[in-house]
């Protein structure tokens, strides 16, 4: 692993001059995003040296180098996921090049299936802790000291002092936020309604396949990380209803702006 990083890293500095403070990564349908960076390089995946390629609807599938909020970001537009058949140590491994390329923060956002009753369609979680259903782990195998600890803590997993930004950020513009529990399954199928009452029992607010993976790593190297959850539809008893991945990236594009507002102010602060 360290070999393939050490061949993207060069391969990434000797073209962009810039060390970004900042990384985001950008889920089903939320991509817009970009449109709020001052973009300085664009690098399609496949052209990046041991990088994967997204496979799927509503992921572009490029990196992006550029300043938002005053401060230098590297941004997946586009990720990997364990059902596209990508392994563990695949989907993690820009989490790693971001971190070698000198960030400090890492923001993630997706979308998902909200399972408390309490949400709704295109209502904004700010994921405060996670449950990993995926059955495998990012760090399983030999442990790379020069990568980060044989143990780390996820005690704080998804930054308090953060998640307070983004709540006080919120308040101030008058956004409605939820807080909650991130289940993360393998996919690639929605849940059945018995498997949202299972997610909803065991502790989750929503449920999705992603994130769960790249927060691990990122903890792993010991970065501070903010992640954000778009509810696309609901596994609630009652409000269950057939969904397609087009509705789901249209629900989660609709509410991208305001995701993108509390992101951007809370990068320049």
């Amino acid at each position: 692993m360290l070999n393939k990083i050490k061949e993207t890293i060069e391969y990434l500095q000797s073209r962009v001059s810039s060390k970004p403070e900042v990384g985001i990564i950008l889920g089903t349908g939320l991509g817009g995003l970009v449109n709020e960076i001052n973009i300085q390089h664009t690098f399609p995946y496949e052209f990046i040296p041991n990088f994967p390629v997204s496979t799927v609807d509503g992921h572009r599938g490029q990196l992006i180098f550029g300043t938002m909020g005053g401060k230098n970001i590297v941004a997946m537009q586009g990720r990997f996921h364990y059902y596209e058949g990508y392994t563990m140590q695949e989907i993690t491994f820009p989490v790693r090049i971001m971190k070698f390329l000198g960030i400090e923060l890492l923001v993630l956002s997706n979308a998902s299936g909200g399972v408390n009753p309490d949400f709704e369609v295109g209502d904004i979680m700010v994921i405060s802790d996670h449950i990993n259903l995926m059955k495998d782990n990012p760090l399983m195998g030999k442990n790379e000291e020069e990568i980060g600890t044989r143990f780390p803590d996820m005690g704080n997993a998804y930054n308090s002092g953060l998640i307070d930004k983004a709540f006080g950020i919120a308040k101030k513009h008058g956004i409605k936020l939820q807080k909650g529990v991130y289940a993360a399954v393998s996919g690639p199928t929605y849940e059945t309604p018995a498997e949202y009452h299972y997610i909803r029992t065991i502790g989750a607010d929503a449920v999705g396949m992603s994130t769960v993976p790249e927060v691990i790593a990122a903890r792993h190297m010991g970065l501070k990380c903010f992640a954000v959850s778009i509810i696309s539809d609901l596994g609630v008893p009652g409000k269950i209803v057939e969904i397609t991945h087009k509705h789901v990236i249209d629900a989660a594009s609709a509410v991208e702006p305001i995701m993108t507002r509390i992101i951007r102010e809370m990068i320049s602060d």
